[in-house]
């Protein structure tokens, strides 16, 4: 039976993955450094920034120093901040709404996700969406990011935790996660949940873990989300 979705940010609540690639760039070009956009959706797809710093760093021979890596988080998160400043956040077709008719549907739902708090939160209050979340879990709130499901680890610990409290509590198997990148994949099955995938153009042919996907959220509706996933758990 399913009792709680998990939506993932970046690719799946707001379609920000090409500012995100952009503003990475731009944070890197004092470096000398460059990543293509192959490079970037392959490898880097759903990873933090620190992650993502580090990954990129090593690849090009050089020593992902932390104190390094910090200054990139930070430079990379003001241009991200500039760029939603002059053009808001992209919100996915039917995002909003799935988030909505879940939520009035019974759902319990959270938020996992390797962006950065202040970006999360400022999405959700854009479209008013942040009191239909129970629990948001953000790079800062994990020690390790996704592949690894401390960050879903904890969204389920939340959700039994946090009031109003659950009549019984929430388990994995009665949880579904919605991922954009193998990443987040991984991190949600770890957890032991169900996963659904959203095959975005740069994603489509890289979700194959994924217990069901969908080409996109428009239209999406709480009774098909229920039944796929009723199919899934029996097979």
């Amino acid at each position: 039976m399913l009792r709680a979705v998990v939506f993932d940010f970046n690719g799946v609540l707001v379609d920000d993955e090409p500012i995100h690639f952009r503003v990475m760039q731009r944070a890197l070009d004092p470096e000398g450094i460059t990543v293509d956009a192959a490079a970037y959706y392959s490898r880097l797809l759903g990873l933090d920034d620190r992650s993502s710093f580090a990954a990129v760093l090593s690849e090009a021979g050089e020593r992902p120093e932390p104190s390094r890596i910090m200054r990139l988080v930070a430079r990379k998160a003001a241009y991200y901040r500039e760029a939603i400043h002059q053009e808001g956040y992209p919100f996915s077709p039917g995002a909003v709404a799935l988030v909505r008719s879940a939520s009035s549907a019974g759902l319990t739902l959270a938020l996992v996700s390797g962006a950065l708090r202040d970006e999360v939160e400022g999405a959700l209050r854009q479209a008013g969406l942040r009191g239909f979340f129970k629990a948001v879990i953000t790079s800062e709130d994990v020690a390790e990011g996704k592949p690894d499901p401390e960050g879903y680890r904890r969204a389920l610990t939340e959700l039994n935790a946090l009031p109003p409290l659950p009549e019984r509590l929430f388990h994995p198997h009665e949880v579904l996660a919605i991922e954009d990148s193998p990443a987040g994949l991984r991190a949600a099955k770890g957890a032991g949940f169900t996963t659904l995938g959203v095959a975005q153009a740069y994603s489509a042919r890289m979700l194959g873990e994924a217990d069901f996907t969908v080409p996109s959220l428009d239209g999406l509706t709480p009774a098909q989300l229920e039944r796929r996933f009723a199919e899934v758990s029996r097979s």
